[in-house]
């Protein structure tokens, strides 16, 4: 059985036709769905892009691998020192390591490793494409080589395990011109009204309505693109009315629509190869995207439910037939998925894992992980724990969003996170500081490097972007009428201007 991981860059689940979303963004991803199984509560452990994948692909919490930031001490792995073995211990037992001991063919597509300096993530491929583009390619430029390959080795006598990266979705959105919009005429998402979008422009915040792509509007990387394909054109710099909103959610929903457009070629090709059948299709995502979720626009910078929660979508013959069409609402971690493809694939070891394979309950609805623990520390430095109809998230550096220490989210009453309960439910605070204390001890308890990244990123003075010019930024907020953001913020992290 070959095995086609189809990685979506910043794909958030709600915006896809198969989890209920309104508009028609993901025909052929619906069709895989339908014909196969998709989880509702799968979550990366760690975001964004450099502490997830690396997490997927060794199966192992960032505060094992302490890879949890996207620049400084702790966005590279630990290093093992006189314990390193004759292969690297983060990578010998990995997900694409064990699949190649397995006797399948392994191959990436994706300019990841480049992109992040990760080149952690190519160990166990045995075939390595980068695709070109350093994550601003689109999907036009993927496919065709991807469908090249199938051509010529699709039908080798062993069996692949492709890693494919589509990056669309991600912030800046840049869809080709002559992709037009087919959502324009269609509403945008009811939860986002006038009266959030006044509330949001007073608020301070790299990528906040009044800043959507950093700490300045206009940045001049946007502008650094071929005339045929102005990102500058679809990407909205301040949320100033409701018209520019309709271009964060379109633009957003055009790179869904153009990764699902090139995600059906490639499934198209398959069955003209006659290698559908014979192949377990896996659609999924790094992370998610907030799309003005906590006064964050097209990016994703918290241990929130909409930075965390990715689409799990599972079409194996013979393993989820029966369950064609079906949601699983089991709490889990897209590790756990990976953990289970091995379990599946064959011999497996996963002694060095936190993945925990559910191969023997994937085909019936069974519960799996009664809480979760989020991280974050590219933007801001979060924890959170997820647990039941709740998110409780601690916060340890806010990236000059200037939110509480504590965030607590009913996501069923409130599905946008809109009214923090830290206030009016102690109980509820008191229940996720529990679940991080005894994550935290349980993990110290395994880890090899008895090191906290949480600890050393805050000794860096925060994430790798929390590390802007902050006092231009800060006289930016009282330009704009944000005077008094811009002095809770400088007492709280005591900033010298």
């Amino acid at each position: 059985m070959n095995i086609l991981y189809i990685d979506i860059d910043s794909l958030r689940p709600d915006h896809l036709g198969c989890y209920g979303y309104q508009r028609n963004t993901s025909p052929n991803i619906d069709a895989i769905a339908s014909e196969g199984l998709r989880f509702r509560n799968c979550y990366t452990p760690d975001a964004p892009c450099l502490p997830s994948r690396s997490a997927m692909t060794t199966g192992r919490f960032g505060i094992h691998t302490g890879v949890v930031n996207h620049g400084g001490e702790r966005a590279v792995m630990f290093n093992y020192g006189k314990d390193r073995a004759f292969r690297d211990n983060w990578t010998d037992r990995n997900w694409a390591s064990q699949m190649k001991n397995n006797g399948y063919h392994t191959v990436a597509f994706s300019p990841f490793a480049e992109r992040h300096g990760a080149w952690h993530w190519y160990a166990g491929f045995m075939e390595i494409h980068n695709t070109g583009g350093g994550g601003q390619e689109t999907a036009d430029m993927i496919a065709p080589q991807v469908n090249d390959w199938l051509d010529r080795k699709g039908k080798e006598d062993k069996p692949f395990f492709m890693w494919l990266n589509v990056w669309d979705p991600h912030t800046p959105y840049r869809t080709p011109k002559d992709f037009t919009n087919p959502f324009k005429q269609e509403p945008i998402p009811d939860w986002y009204t006038e009266e959030v979008r006044q509330q949001h422009w007073q608020q301070p915040g790299p990528h906040s309505a009044q800043e959507v792509n950093g700490y300045q509007p206009d940045p001049q990387w946007m502008f650094n693109h071929p005339p045929e394909n102005p990102i500058h054109a679809l990407q909205p710099q301040r949320i100033s009315d409701m018209h520019e909103a309709r271009k964060m959610f379109d633009g957003y929903d055009m790179g869904v629509s153009y990764a699902d457009k090139h995600v059906g070629e490639i499934i198209q090709k398959l069955k003209t190869l006659g290698l559908y059948e014979n192949t377990a299709i896996i659609i999924s995502a790094d992370h998610g995207e907030n799309l003005g979720e906590l006064n964050v626009y097209g990016d994703h910078q918290t241990a929130d439910q909409f930075t965390h929660n990715i689409p799990m979508i599972v079409r194996w013959p013979g393993v989820t037939d029966g369950r064609a069409g079906q949601e699983d609402s089991r709490m889990m971690y897209n590790i756990d998925l990976a953990a289970t493809t091995l379990e599946l694939a064959g011999k497996c070891n996963l002694s060095q894992w936190d993945g925990k394979s559910f191969a023997e309950t994937i085909g019936k609805e069974a519960p799996h992980r009664e809480n979760l623990v989020l991280s974050q520390m590219a933007w801001c430095t979060q924890r959170s724990a997820r647990w039941d109809h709740y998110i409780c998230i601690e916060t340890y550096h806010d990236s000059w969003h200037d939110y509480p220490d504590f965030m607590v989210f009913d996501l069923e009453a409130d599905p946008h996170e809109q009214v923090n309960l830290a206030e009016t439910r102690p109980d509820l605070i008191q229940k996720g500081k529990t679940i991080l204390a005894e994550w935290k001890e349980q993990c110290m308890a395994t880890a090899h490097i008895k090191e906290d990244p949480l600890d050393t990123v805050i000794a860096e003075g925060g994430s790798l972007h929390a590390r802007d010019d902050i006092p231009a930024y800060l006289q930016r907020l009282r330009d704009t009428g944000r005077a008094e953001a811009a002095e809770r913020l400088k007492r709280k992290h005591k900033v010298v201007e």
